[in-house]
């Protein structure tokens, strides 16, 4: 197979270094790169030769150029790895420049965002594909293995719980504003919300329970699950033993008690889904419709508030 060619937009990006890894990785070339940060000294890990860009206009005109030009210089790909509310317009930058879309989570805010890009990807033939890690993950694929071998009327109690903190930059930065990041549910949550649906079948309720900037929890009713979730960036709801040990991170997901072990093996499911994605497997527009639904719901919810024990995690 022959290389192909990629562009990012956004490698100045906390997720870019993962594409970038996974561009390489597999054997490809990144041959352009947009971001208004110009602290950018990472890409020379993995591509030095790329040609960088600080103003999309320039960036723009660039891969135009590249477009309009032989087959031998067009452009296969561009990654997009910009905030959460500037993945839309970058999506169909891509597509409208002769390229596939490869868009890190959330893919949109809003599930109206892809019907557009349907009918855009109708009108381009070329193809948007999300970074849905969480599908790769073997834990994940084995328990949804499982589930699929179960009744239909099994229904499991899960409790998720995911708290990755951040320091007192997040609320500061693009992520803190819900316009732009969705809010935390969105922001970090997505592509667990999609791991539910993934594993448990079509979502039949919502509800949200709490909601701060930092922290929220609710839950979610499956097919085949009852789910109690709480996500959080205060590094005070990582456990005690492991902030004694430094850790910043703390991923659980139990069923019916049981927990599954899930939280390594992250970093390589970008290769992994590079190389679905680069095989004509990856996951598409209508696969991130369940999960963009849900944290649109979560986000436009008054939450009901606590009635006794929510969850072992929620403390407040």
């Amino acid at each position: 197979m022959s290389s192909k060619k990629f562009a990012i937009i956004g490698v100045g990006g906390y997720i870019a270094p993962r594409h970038m890894k996974a561009i390489k990785d597999t054997g490809n070339q990144l041959i352009a790169a947009l971001d208004p940060n110009d602290s950018v000294g990472i890409i020379d890990s993995y591509f030095p030769d790329t040609y960088f860009f600080t103003e999309f206009e320039r960036f723009d005109r660039h891969i135009d150029k590249l477009h309009r030009a032989s087959l031998a210089q067009t452009l296969d790909y561009v990654s997009i790895c910009s905030p959460n509310y500037l993945h839309d317009s970058h999506t169909r930058f891509a597509l409208r420049s002769g390229a596939d879309a490869i868009c890190e989570k959330p893919l949109v805010l809003n599930s109206w965002n892809i019907d557009g890009l349907i009918d855009l990807e109708n009108d381009t033939g070329k193809k948007v594909n999300s970074i849905l890690q969480l599908r790769l993950h073997p834990s994940i694929l084995e328990l949804r293995e499982k589930v699929n071998c179960e009744p239909i009327a099994t229904k499991h109690e899960v409790d998720l719980t995911y708290v990755t903190s951040r320091g007192n930059w997040y609320l500061q930065s693009w992520k803190g504003n819900d316009d732009k990041s969705g809010g935390i549910a969105t922001n970090i949550g997505v592509h667990f919300y999609d791991m539910l649906h993934f594993i448990f079948g079509p979502l039949q309720e919502n509800v949200v329970h709490y909601s701060t900037p930092t922290k929220t929890a609710g839950y979610l009713e499956y097919e085949k699950a009852r789910v109690r979730w709480f996500l959080s960036i205060e590094v005070s709801d990582v456990p005690k033993e492991l902030r004694e040990n430094e850790e910043r991170t703390y991923r659980s997901i139990t069923v019916d008690g049981e927990e599954i072990e899930f939280s390594g093996g992250f970093v390589d499911l970008h290769t992994r889904s590079y190389e679905e994605i680069l095989a004509g497997n990856g996951f598409g527009l209508e696969e991130n419709r369940i999960a963009i639904e849900t944290v649109a719901s979560i986000r436009d919810q008054k939450p009901i508030g606590l009635k006794g024990e929510f969850h072992p995690f929620l403390k407040v």
